[in-house]
């Protein structure tokens, strides 16, 4: 946790402006996430808004290998679902992850859609689930406060809903790199680091209907499931540590949430 990168108030303006981007990529995507399209076809239509509307980089286009733009993830799909030829269908919840690069600094950023006019009450209730535990983190973040408070708030939330939070993956600083410290854990743990200005990082639970359990496609090396089958949701924002709180920098114009928190 040592690496910790402060950031000077010139890399905060990049940070802002890198975060609303990817914010943008979600509130352009929405209207085109109906059923019958594919996940190839929504990530085509990130790429060609990112490179040619936003005049940007997609953080994902071969960032280990990675082979697309986005990061596009249905029902028990946890993470990292690589777009293609899959169909969405009325009733699917899908997870789209977008991270832009611009002026050499990323925004990271990702949310639940509904596919089509209505789900079910268990995919509803976990979307519901994922988006509440992410608000009710960022409340908390603050100088003086411990990273571990983090996953406290974020088990509390998700407890009587009765869902389980991934353990296999995590919350990551961010900033001229897509990772770096510190890791942000979603569940109770000790992961002991106090809080600074000009600190930046995601918090991003993904929540599960049943086991937290997780398995990775051998095929693609990416994809992540539930163990079980039953389906997961995930939200995800770039947070920045301000002098007395913490500020939002990927918050899109149709969120019910405050930019800012001042403690």
């Amino acid at each position: 946790m040592s690496n910790v990168t402060i950031k000077s108030k010139s890399e905060i303006e990049k940070m802002r402006v890198a975060g609303k981007l990817a914010a943008q990529v979600l509130e352009m995507i929405g209207p085109h996430v109906v059923p019958g399209i594919t996940t190839l076809e929504l990530d085509n239509l990130c790429l060609d808004y990112i490179e040619n509307t936003q005049h940007a980089i997609s953080a994902c286009l071969g960032y280990h290998g990675y082979p697309k733009c986005t990061c596009i993830s249905p029902n028990e799909v946890v993470c990292h679902g690589i777009p293609g030829p899959h169909h969405l269908h009325e009733g699917d919840i899908v997870n789209i992850d977008v991270t832009v690069i611009k002026d050499g600094f990323h925004g990271d950023t990702s949310m639940m859609f509904v596919v089509g006019d209505k789900t079910t009450e268990l995919k509803r209730r976990l979307c519901e689930c994922s988006q509440k535990s992410l608000y009710e983190a960022i409340k908390i973040v603050r100088p003086g406060a411990n990273l571990t408070e983090v996953g406290q708030v974020i088990s509390k939330v998700v407890k009587p809903y009765g869902f389980s939070i991934v353990r296999d993956y995590c919350g990551h600083g961010i900033g001229r790199d897509f990772h770096e410290d510190p890791q942000v854990l979603h569940y109770v743990n000790k992961a002991d680091l106090i809080l600074r200005p000009g600190m930046t990082f995601t918090i991003e639970p993904m929540i599960n209907a049943g086991t937290y359990k997780t398995r990775v496609n051998r095929k693609n090396g990416w994809t992540v499931t539930t163990q079980d089958g039953l389906p997961s949701a995930q939200y995800e924002h770039t947070i920045l540590v301000t002098e007395d709180g913490c500020e939002v920098l990927t918050l899109r114009s149709d969120e019910n949430f405050e930019r800012i928190f001042h403690h």
